[in-house]
């Protein structure tokens, strides 16, 4: 049964009984989608996998293609947008008032200088590279995607009067007109359509052999449709120029690829800013080293039905508040990623500088960013805020060949200048100087943090993380989780021991 996971294998469902049809015949259920909720009755029924194949493998192997990761920033998504007060939609509608983000723009908020920016910065990517490249633009919903296609058209007049379908919009709401354009996009021997814009409805199932090009315009949060929409890529065609694909992301979901769960890394990072049309900055480029269905569907995301008729603009539902106009808006990071020489990591060159701007809007001073740092909420959410900045501890690290520093110590060194500190430092001055919160726990408990504390040193702050860090050596030769856990009275002790002792290693600076 290939992409078995489509059909519940639950007692009751149809599914269920086709496969106790065929019982005394052995049964083989295969599927590229992970264990989740809506599936969880299928691999309950096939049983746990007995053979995987990942991503990384099957491009080490040379059967699918390696990718490059454009990451890209709009100023708007970095600082947010908020109305003046009073300010009206498209509709003359008065929009709430509040800072409007990433995971807001395309959801809540329709923004068009930013749609603007980015399709400009698309076109001139692909002026850069290849303008039939074949490219999909994957946005938050239909009507999105529609707004991306009309932009992209007038950034490309010249092709699109040249070839009238040089771009089209591939949604459920076009019926047969989108299959149309999806079965032309999919034929090795035809040159148009060469953009698709689209939602939900190309993320799975689909095979287009020779798609250069993954854009990122809706934010993805899950990795299930992360990995959906890389496959979509992944194809292999030599004898048509296809060895490799570009995945341009302006929404952040390149977070994802730092996630042990994504099993295949990008080739290639790059970085660059743009201005509110989309063009590059003059010396800003540097090299940083579903519809879950084949079948066109006729609803949207919200679950409405749709008859395949094109709905009036007056008649269509106004989910969001749609500003026309604004400040220009600018690409304020475009950095690109890849693998190292041995094909296992990710590198990026420096963007030190960004970090260290976006650092210092935030905090006046390293007091102040110590101030908020020990308390493990806020910690938690200055991470977060940097992520959706671009940011991450990793790669900062790489790029300023400080892999061993602490993240507080090396955001404080890069913004303000302040003297570095490893993380090993910061263990030794705990274990030193905090006896009395060791000597609160038993012998081997004491032994459990101290080689947790170990791991720290090795690997950062991400190993305090329950309770992954509880099953990996030699801290899992304590036993099991709920084993390891008696040994600190219960879980929810084990958890208050692990953020005091995160605590500690913060509370000086």
């Amino acid at each position: 049964m290939d992409e078995c996971h489509r059909g519940s294998a639950a007692d009751e469902s149809n599914w269920r009984e086709i496969l106790e049809y065929f019982e005394p015949a052995y049964q083989l259920g295969m599927t590229a989608t992970p264990l989740r909720e809506d599936n969880k009755d299928t691999y309950k029924y096939f049983g746990n996998p007995i053979y995987t194949y990942s991503l990384k493998q099957g491009i080490d192997d040379g059967f699918l293609a390696p990718y490059k990761v454009h990451r890209i920033i709009p100023d708007v998504d970095a600082t947010g947008w908020r109305p003046e007060k009073g300010q009206m939609d498209r509709y003359g509608r008065e929009i709430p008032d509040g800072e409007y983000g990433t995971a807001d723009f395309g959801r809540t908020l329709a923004y068009r200088p930013r749609t603007e920016a980015v399709a400009r910065h698309l076109t001139d990517f692909m002026k850069k590279t290849d303008r039939f490249a074949k490219t999909i633009v994957f946005c938050e919903d239909q009507e999105e995607a529609e707004e991306m296609r009309r932009i992209l058209s007038i950034f490309n007049p010249d092709l699109v009067k040249q070839y009238p379908d040089y771009i089209c919009r591939v949604v459920s709401e076009e019926g047969e007109l989108g299959r149309g354009h999806l079965g032309r996009f999919q034929e090795l021997e035809l040159t148009t359509p060469v953009i698709l814009t689209t939602s939900r409805l190309l993320t799975t199932g689909i095979d287009m052999p020779t798609c250069k090009n993954i854009v990122l315009y809706k934010v993805i949060n899950s990795m299930t449709d992360f990995k959906q929409i890389i496959g979509r890529g992944t194809r292999v065609r030599s004898d048509y120029g296809k060895l490799f694909f570009t995945i341009l992301d302006y929404t952040g979901a390149t977070r994802l690829f730092a996630d042990p769960a994504f099993d295949g890394e990008p080739a290639l990072l790059t970085q660059e800013e743009i201005d509110a049309l989309g063009t590059v900055k003059e010396g800003s480029e540097r090299v940083v080293v579903n519809e879950d269905s084949e079948e066109f569907e006729a609803a949207d995301e919200s679950g409405e039905e749709y008859t395949g008729t094109l709905l009036e603009e007056e008649e269509r539902p106004k989910r969001k508040y749609y500003v026309d106009t604004g400040d220009r808006v600018e690409i304020l990071v475009d950095y690109e990623q890849g693998l190292d020489e041995d094909g296992n990591k990710l590198k990026v060159v420096k963007y030190n500088d960004y970090t260290a701007e976006k650092v210092r809007s935030m905090f006046t001073s390293a007091a102040d960013l110590f101030s908020k740092w020990q308390s493990a909420d806020e910690r938690s959410a200055i991470i977060d805020s940097l992520l959706d900045k671009g940011i991450s501890f990793d790669e900062l690290a790489k790029v300023t060949g400080h892999e061993d520093a602490d993240p507080f110590d090396l955001l404080c060194h890069v913004a303000y200048n302040s003297p570095l500190r490893t993380r090993r430092e910061r263990a030794e001055r705990i274990l030193k100087g905090k006896v009395d919160f060791f000597d609160y726990f038993s012998p081997e408990a004491r032994e459990v943090l101290n080689e947790i504390l170990d791991k720290y040193i090795e690997f950062g702050y991400a190993q305090f993380k329950v309770p992954d860090i509880l099953k990996v050596e030699p801290i899992s030769q304590h036993g099991n989780v709920m084993e390891i856990a008696s040994l600190f009275d219960g879980p929810d002790k084990l958890r208050e021991a692990l953020q005091d002792l995160q605590n500690l290693l913060y509370s000086v600076k």
